[in-house]
């Protein structure tokens, strides 16, 4: 695979972040990187060897949850079937309102969308994760976020590969 179609396929498994793809694709890849698990090995490395401004604006490239985005139906393909997943595309006005005022207040205290892999969770869980969260300093939250990116990326290679 050249990188043009390296990027294509994978420049999104890190949320609107392709240059993470493109590191990736200069790495030394052998045959243990034609694996969901190998693959998200190169990108975590690059991903984890960005500097904190670099991952500050994969953090920021995540869209709110059930936030204006999902509400416009603009969210990517991917953020849009991991919200429906656990129901976040189908919330009372009351559970929304909720969720508004969380995301608010979060990015508001760290400087960053609240992350969570959705799939990994039911929208109590994510509630109550949200609630806890939202009390953590900034590096804290900021470390938490960081992996919850990578056990997105790994969910969303699972289903491309192997």
């Amino acid at each position: 695979m050249d990188k043009a179609s390296f990027v294509a396929r994978f420049g999104g498994i890190y949320e609107n972040s392709p240059w993470i793809a493109e590191a990736a694709f200069d790495l030394e890849r052998g045959p243990a990187h034609d694996t969901a698990t190998g693959l998200h090995s190169a990108l975590t490395r690059i991903f984890r060897s960005a500097s904190p401004e670099q991952r500050l604006a994969v953090l920021n490239a995540h869209p709110d949850l059930a936030g204006k985005l999902a509400q416009a139906k603009r969210l990517t393909e991917n953020s849009t079937a991991e919200q429906a997943s656990a129901g976040l595309d189908a919330l009372t006005d009351e559970e929304r309102a909720s969720f508004e005022d969380l995301n608010r207040r979060y990015v508001e205290k760290h400087g960053f969308p609240f992350i969570i892999a959705v799939r990994d969770n039911t929208k109590p869980s994510i509630l109550a994760a949200f609630k806890r969260r939202i009390e953590n300093d900034r590096e804290t939250e900021m470390a938490e976020a960081c992996r919850q990116v990578e056990r997105i990326t790994e969910l969303r290679l699972k289903d491309l590969l192997p």
